[in-house]
Formats: C-alpha cells, sequence, structure tokens
C-alpha cells in the first residue's frame, strides 16, 4: 500500500501543478489582451528625422488624418475603412495621451459596430493597413483614388497640434522642400483614402 501511494503522488501533484500552470498561463494571456486594449487607445508621439514629431497609437504604428474628414465626423466608413483603420476604443473609453501628445486634445466620437474612433484635436484618427510595423509612413500622401475607392481625399501624418505634416508632396506652389503643415482639413491635391475597423 506505502509502495502504491508512493507512485499516485508524485502523479497528483503533476497534475496540480500542471493545472496552476494552466491557469496562471490563462491570467496572463489576459492581462496581456487587456494591456493591448489599454495601448491601442493611447496616442503617443515619436520624433522622425523626415517629419519631425509625429502622432503614433499605442502600438507604435503612425497616425493619419484624411483631408475629407471634418471635426467630429469620419466619412472614410465602409470599403475605405479596409485600408484606413479607424483607431478605436470601447465606448466610454478615454483615450490617454503619451509623451508629447496632448490630452486636452484628445477625444472620441461614434463609430461603427457600438465602437468609438479616437480624434485629435476634433479630426478621427487612422492607421494605415499597409503600415505593418511600427516606424512605417506608407500612407503618407496616399489618395483613395490610388485604391480605387471614396470618398476623395488624401492622408497625412499628424503632428502634436493635430494638424498636417507632408514632405515632398507636389502642391500647387511646387514640391514641398521639408515638412509643412495645416490644420484645415483642406489640401490642394485630389484623391481618395480610406480607414478600416
Amino acid at each position: 500500500m506505502r509502495s502504491r501511494w508512493t507512485r499516485v503522488l508524485p502523479l497528483v501533484v503533476v497534475l496540480a501543478g500542471g493545472g496552476a500552470a494552466a491557469a496562471m498561463a490563462m491570467g496572463t494571456s489576459t492581462h496581456a489582451r487587456r494591456v493591448a486594449q489599454t495601448k491601442m487607445a493611447t496616442v503617443d508621439t515619436v520624433k522622425n528625422p523626415k517629419f519631425g514629431t509625429v502622432l503614433i497609437g499605442g502600438n507604435g504604428h503612425t497616425l493619419y488624418r484624411f483631408t475629407t474628414d471634418t471635426k467630429k465626423h469620419a466619412r472614410c466608413v465602409g470599403n475605405c475603412a479596409v485600408y484606413w483603420k479607424p483607431l478605436l476604443v470601447k465606448p466610454g473609453t478615454k483615450p490617454t495621451a503619451g509623451s508629447g501628445a496632448s490630452a486636452k486634445l484628445l477625444g472620441t466620437i461614434k463609430s461603427a459596430h457600438g465602437m468609438d474612433q479616437v480624434t485629435y484635436a476634433g479630426f478621427p484618427m487612422y492607421n494605415y493597413f499597409e503600415d505593418t510595423r511600427a516606424g512605417q509612413f506608407n500612407g503618407e500622401g496616399k489618395s483613395n483614388a490610388q485604391n480605387g475607392i471614396s470618398p476623395p481625399g488624401l492622408w497625412y501624418v499628424v503632428n502634436t497640434h493635430g494638424a498636417f505634416l507632408k514632405q515632398g508632396i507636389t502642391t500647387s506652389t511646387g514640391t514641398s522642400t521639408g515638412p509643412t503643415s495645416t490644420g484645415t482639413g483642406t489640401s490642394s491635391g485630389g484623391g481618395y483614402g480610406g480607414g478600416g475597423y
């Protein structure tokens, strides 16, 4: 009998330990998801030699503004949102400002699927689907026409005041040689821009 319990007891301990490990893994996974959601609600900044200081999301991906949007109103919906992903948070979630971003310029507007979209200086914020990692600016100067979608408009990175930043973009006065910004939400070029969920 004694030798039987000696053989069985270690097995029980291993099973109990395995259950605890599984519970810990589940807890860690849940925590990681919660942290990721929290980070996505953060608007941070990064310094770039080409654009200066620009806005990024909590995941490090560049944030953009759409020239067709107006304050408190996102016009990039539907198919447009496949290319340009709105920065979304759960309803009632207050976005947080990271280093260099202004908390008083952050807000939200109602979006599709019961979510809220983060705004900065009143304008909706988006990520570009071709920015697959932090530090990419593949959406700069893009137009929806390039992807065959509507509504018309152009896309630009955003500075800490919420204004567009343009680099090497052809305008009515020629090609800019350095970053220029505008907070009007208008552009001298045509085209289209997009967002995604």
